[in-house]
Parts: structure tokens; C-alpha cells; sequence
């Protein structure tokens, strides 16, 4: 009996031990995947201290990547933060690894950030929106930089389907692209208006409906002759017609105007839209040395595959809908695919500065092939004292 109990405890020891080393590995794991999305935590964490007026200190910025630290684009989103809000930023220069931030009381006016480099002014607009929505008054934030940028929402996006999306929290804001700019030298400019709120309304986006829409745009500047956006519209709509046959699709050619475009580019974005006014997107931008089939085949790929999953908004609006979900007041729920590596760090941010609590749960669709969930979010209900 002796020997037994023994071996029951080292046996429970051994397994304690081992629970012990899993979380440590669990937690380094997480702590590395984290960091590889450098950009989404600073804009979460950095807006939602500017609106709850908590200081913040961030350690370890992008340290995964090939170029650690601050880069153009997160250091002019992080300016324009501090200066709308007179807040104080220790540590803001290219290349730093860590920043601490004091905010101060966000006022409206007039706000510039220029990334002087072809990073992106929509991913500079995600930072600044929430803040503004708080305001003591109206807002206009000219920013500067690339309209079509990789590893970012396309200006396109932002307005055809973020916009109508977003506004349903009960806001509005204009978006006036007054440029557009391509990588390398960007050179874009876009111009965002903006009333504030006295609180955001709960959204839910559950009911994704049939198809009722296929449209977009496929564009080129610069140098690029309008063939090669008649050559993506062809491939892109050869494409859906595969999966989608009875739907009329509309994908116009367009060449940008010389004195409305920096440098030059291409791109495409098509757009579904539903039954119950919900927007879904695949997009693509071409390059030295891509065939422009394959861009629009690709945006037509991306579409298709956000239809399939049976959500109700695409990969990439998920993690832009967290933060207005944490802010709002009332529940929201939002049935979107697979849930991506920047809605699980958005939510995790979220969740640790403000009282929101999110769940996500997969959804119980009679269709077995289907990969959707449920998120759903408990928002604080920030509550615009100035207003």
C-alpha cells in the first residue's frame, strides 16, 4: 500500500509537471505568434488607450521579423495618435523596439499622417477611426502613403465593403481618395471625414443569405496599358463562372487618371454581394512579373473561397469589426470563416483593456462542409463623455 501511494503521488507530481511544461510551451508559442502580428497589436492596443485613457508600454515590437521594430507606417499611425489626443510617445523612431505612450483628451480637427513610403493609409485609417468616433468634434484625417499596398486592405475594400459594413455600428464617415499611390514610393492620398458618437450600436451579421451581386474593378496607372485590366475582368470572371454560372458579373476595366496616381500599379478586387446586404471580397495586386490572369484568377479565388465557408463577412473584414465590437454597447455577433491569426490577437488585446468579453463557437450549419463561426461579443459600451 505504502509503495502504491507513493507511486500515486509521484505519478500526480510527474502530471502536474507536465501540465506546467505544456502551459509554458502553450504560452511561448502564442507569445511568438503574437508577435508576428507586430502592426495589429499597436493599433489595437494603442487606439484603446487613447480612448480609455490608459498609459501604455509595448516591449518586443515585430521582434519575429527580418526587420524588427517600428517601420514608417506604424510609427506615423502612432504619431497621429499621440497628436490627436496630445498624448506623449517615448521611443517613436524607426527601427525601436519598444514605445511607451501617455494619452491625453482626444479632440477633433484636422489630422495629418504621412508614411513618406508606400505603407498603407487604410491600415493608418483603422488605427485613427475608433478615436475620432470620440471626439469632442468633427474630425478630417488627411493621410498619405500607399492606397494599394500588400499585406493590407486595398482603398477599394475599404470603401466598397468595410465602409457599408462598419456604419451599421450607427456611424457614417466620407472617403474622399484624392490619389492613389503604388509601391515603392507611395505618394497616396485619402481624405476621411468623420462626425463623432454618443455610443456605437451592436451589429449582427448572422444571416449571410444567396448571392444576389458580382462586381468589382480591375485596375491599372502608370505605365500599364488598360489591356492587362481587361485581361485580369476576363480571367477572374472565367473564373467564378466555374462555380457561379446564373449570375450576371460586372467587373469594369479601369484605367487610373495620370493626375490621380503616383507611380505605377494594378489590381483588382470583385465583390459578392447578398440577400441580406452582406459583402464579401477577394482581391489581388499585380507585379513585375505576374501574369495578370493570375491576378484576377487569384482575387476570384479569395471570393470564392470566402463564399464558401457559409460566413456572413470575409476573412479580411473579421479582425477591422473586433474593436468597434469591444466599444459598442449590447451584444453583437458576427458569423464569419475560419477565424484568422489577426482576429484571434485583436480579440485578445481587446479583451485584456476593456470589459468586452468575446466567444467564438462553430456555427451548427446543416451543411457539414461548411467552416463557419460565431463571434460573439459583450461590448463595454463606451459612452462619449463629450457629447
Amino acid at each position: 500500500r505504502g509503495r502504491g501511494a507513493g507511486a500515486g503521488r509521484r505519478g500526480k507530481a510527474r502530471h502536474r509537471a507536465q501540465q506546467r511544461r505544456r502551459r509554458r510551451r502553450f504560452s511561448r508559442r502564442r507569445g511568438r505568434r503574437f508577435s508576428l502580428q507586430g502592426g495589429q497589436i499597436l493599433r489595437v492596443s494603442t487606439a484603446l488607450s487613447c480612448l480609455l485613457g490608459l498609459p501604455l508600454r509595448v516591449r518586443r515590437i515585430r521582434a519575429g521579423r527580418s526587420q524588427p521594430g517600428l517601420r514608417p507606417q506604424h510609427l506615423s499611425g502612432l504619431e497621429m495618435i499621440r497628436d490627436l489626443c496630445e498624448g506623449k510617445l517615448q521611443g517613436g523612431e524607426i527601427g525601436s523596439t519598444e514605445i511607451t505612450f501617455t494619452p491625453g483628451k482626444i479632440k477633433g480637427g484636422t489630422h495629418v499622417a504621412d508614411t513618406k513610403t508606400a505603407g498603407s493609409v487604410c491600415l493608418l485609417m483603422q488605427v485613427a477611426m475608433p478615436c475620432v468616433l470620440f471626439a469632442a468634434s468633427p474630425s478630417e484625417l488627411h493621410l498619405k502613403g500607399g492606397t494599394n499596398a500588400e499585406m493590407a486592405p486595398q482603398i477599394d475594400y475599404t470603401v466598397m465593403v468595410f465602409k457599408p459594413i462598419v456604419e451599421k455600428f450607427n456611424f457614417t464617415f466620407n472617403c474622399d481618395i484624392r490619389k492613389r499611390g503604388y509601391y515603392p514610393q507611395g505618394g497616396g492620398e485619402v481624405i476621411v471625414q468623420m462626425s463623432p458618437v454618443k455610443e456605437l450600436s451592436p451589429i449582427n451579421l448572422t444571416e449571410r443569405g444567396t448571392v444576389t451581386k458580382i462586381y468589382g474593378r480591375a485596375f491599372v496607372a502608370g505605365a500599364l496599358p488598360i489591356k492587362l485590366a481587361k485581361d485580369m475582368s476576363s480571367a477572374a470572371v472565367r473564373c467564378i463562372r466555374k462555380e457561379i454560372r446564373d449570375l450576371y458579373i460586372n467587373i469594369q476595366p479601369v484605367r487610373e487618371p495620370d493626375d490621380q496616381a503616383v507611380g505605377t500599379g494594378s489590381g483588382i478586387i470583385i465583390v459578392a454581394e447578398t440577400s441580406t446586404g452582406c459583402l464579401l471580397a477577394g482581391s489581388s495586386l499585380g507585379k513585375r512579373g505576374k501574369n495578370s490572369d493570375k491576378v484576377g484568377i487569384e482575387a476570384a479565388e479569395i471570393l470564392l473561397r470566402n463564399l464558401k465557408h457559409g460566413g456572413a463577412v470575409d476573412d479580411s473584414l473579421q479582425d477591422q469589426l473586433i474593436i468597434f465590437m469591444a466599444l459598442a454597447k449590447g451584444v453583437s455577433r458576427v458569423k464569419s470563416g475560419p477565424i484568422t491569426l489577426h482576429t484571434q490577437t485583436a480579440i485578445h488585446f481587446a479583451e485584456q483593456l476593456t470589459k468586452a468579453k468575446f466567444t467564438v463557437t462553430k456555427s451548427e450549419e446543416e451543411d457539414p462542409s461548411k467552416d463557419a463561426y460565431i463571434i460573439e461579443c459583450q461590448g463595454m459600451g463606451m459612452i462619449n463623455s463629450n457629447l
